[in-house]
């Protein structure tokens, strides 16, 4: 599935680009405002860009409107959200735009995921939201990633990792262990499937899907 994101693109690239993936046979679009260029801390448009991701939506659905386009949702909030009842407005604008499903930011505890479709579904977003979840291969990493995006990472998860020391093969197999536990239980909740977070790192994804299977 394509990534699209308003970063550094005017409406008319955008335009150009939603053109080319529908003459490729693309239906289905993860439409995300992406993050701040390296070495800038804020979003700042292209000159006559979009803003947020609900424009991007709407911008999509307009120039093709058999896009299947999916959305970000945090369930512990955006870090740059001055409040969760803000960011779920707007989450809602963005599914109110066209969106048709919400793939989360990663998170450990499935209670949050839990509590954010309730949310979700007193808000009135209606659209399937799937859980992301990533493998944990390193607790400097998931530590790194959890204070980019505002994850909470539960204590026992720590104190298992940190018990792990410097062996990656140990702290890859809690990860795992961690995960399959999680997406077992989502799953047995009828979560509409999950999406996972592996970094490049396809031999975590395979060993994760044989847990899984096993």
């Amino acid at each position: 599935m394509p990534h699209l994101t308003c970063v550094g693109h005017t409406r008319a690239e955008l335009n150009e680009v939603a053109d080319q993936l529908h003459t490729g046979g693309y239906r289905n679009i993860m439409t995300l405002r992406g993050d701040p260029p390296k070495g800038q801390t804020e979003f700042v448009p292209d000159k006559d860009g979009l803003r947020y991701a609900s424009d991007l939506v709407a911008l999509l659905k307009t120039r093709h409107a058999d896009f299947c386009l999916g959305v970000g949702g945090y369930p512990e909030k955006h870090p740059e959200a001055p409040s969760l009842d803000v960011d779920l407005d707007n989450l809602k604008r963005k599914v109110d735009a066209g969106a048709a499903f919400i793939t989360t930011q990663l998170f450990f505890d499935n209670a949050v995921y839990y509590r954010f479709v309730e949310q979700c579904r007193a808000r009135g977003i209606t659209v399937p939201i799937v859980p992301g979840i990533m493998p944990v291969l390193s607790l400097k990493q998931v530590k790194r990633f959890t204070e980019m995006c505002g994850a909470h990472l539960p204590e026992k998860l720590i104190k298992r990792l940190e018990a792990a020391g410097e062996h990656p093969e140990i702290v890859e197999t809690i990860g795992n262990e961690w995960a399959v536990t999680q997406i077992r239980d989502l799953l047995a909740h009828d979560a509409p499937g999950y999406h996972l977070y592996i970094m490049n790192r396809a031999k975590s994804a395979l060993a994760l899907a044989a847990g899984l299977a096993a």
